[in-house]
């Protein structure tokens, strides 16, 4: 059922409101409309930075829940919804995780992605369905994305997710005073009004895509998918790919191109396990042992190699 919102028409949200800076937008030059932009998108970076706490929150707990089996969903219609799906489908690629680990689920399904399907917003039922379709469970961790705050698909999503104690973590860009949101971690991305006025895929967007970025990369890190700053559990399937790993190998372990494919090939592609075996010397049965009493860390496998020698 839609409802009209006639009598918030003169108290609109922060997302919906007029920014003073662009009320003669159509009369401007190319280059002011421009600048204008390029303005404007230092207002994500300031909006992350004031919800540093809740982030640092949000990632601490959901490293927990993945270290126990949970999944990480992100929810969300329309732009939001995109975002979700985008950073879900670059973790396997990226760390080698499964498409289990993380996923984004946005209303309408995979059609939605490349064809807007507005009117599904105001489903309640459709999202708890959604979830329900993913055997969602209190182990598992769901970050619902609203710009607006009001987005009934993803509010739905989010009391669900909370009356059965799973983990429940909003995005939104109004503040609270607007939009009282039912989460255990609740991150207010206040971007402001928008260049072009209730456009949220611009600073909203923009803002929400770095957040994503930001929770997804460090909890992969905590789960042990980095070294230093390398991603050595990144899935080796072209040619971009094996250089890069050949990179690593070499950076880190001082392994020469024609022993780093060999050891590739002999480990299946995983840059990790041939790092072990390099930096050790142990046969690819003992590594892989290793890594696995170490789970999967190998800053830890090498520490217990190095107590050992």
């Amino acid at each position: 059922m839609i409802t009209s919102n006639a009598n918030n028409y003169n108290h609109p949200i922060l997302t919906e409101k007029i920014n003073l800076n662009s009320v003669d937008l159509d009369l401007k030059s190319t280059s002011e409309i421009v600048n204008l932009f390029s303005d404007a998108d230092k207002e994500p970076q300031k909006a992350v930075n004031f919800a540093i706490p809740e982030i640092v929150q949000a990632i601490d707990e959901i490293t927990l829940k993945l270290k126990s089996n949970g999944r990480l969903f992100y929810i969300g219609t329309g732009t939001s919804g995109r975002l979700g799906v985008l950073d879900a489908s670059e973790c396997p690629p990226t760390f080698c995780s499964s498409p289990d680990t993380v996923q984004g689920i946005i209303a309408g399904g995979e059609k939605s992605l490349i064809r807007s399907s507005e009117s599904l917003e105001d489903i309640n039922e459709l999202s708890i369905s959604n979830l329900k379709g993913k055997s969602f469970t209190n182990n598992d961790v769901l970050i619902g994305i609203t710009a607006s705050g009001r987005t009934p698909y993803v509010l739905s999503a989010l009391r669900y997710s909370k009356s059965i104690n799973a983990l429940t973590i909003s995005i939104s860009s109004v503040p609270q005073s607007e939009s009282q949101i039912s989460s255990d971690i609740d991150i207010r991305l206040l971007t402001g009004p928008e260049i072009l006025a209730g456009s949220t895929r611009l600073k909203a967007g923009t803002a929400t895509k770095m957040a994503l970025n930001i929770i997804s990369t460090t909890v992969m890190i905590k789960l042990g998918k980095v070294y230093g700053n390398r991603m050595i559990d990144l899935s080796v399937t072209n040619n971009k790919l094996w250089d890069r790993a050949l990179g690593i190998l070499f950076d880190i372990a001082s392994v020469e191109k024609q022993e780093g494919v060999k050891l590739l090939k002999m480990t299946n592609g995983s840059v990790k396990l041939s790092l072990l075996i390099a930096l050790s010397n142990l046969d690819v049965n003992q590594a892989k042992e290793l890594l696995d009493q170490s789970a999967g860390n190998l800053r830890i496998a090498l520490s217990k190699v190095n107590r050992n020698t």
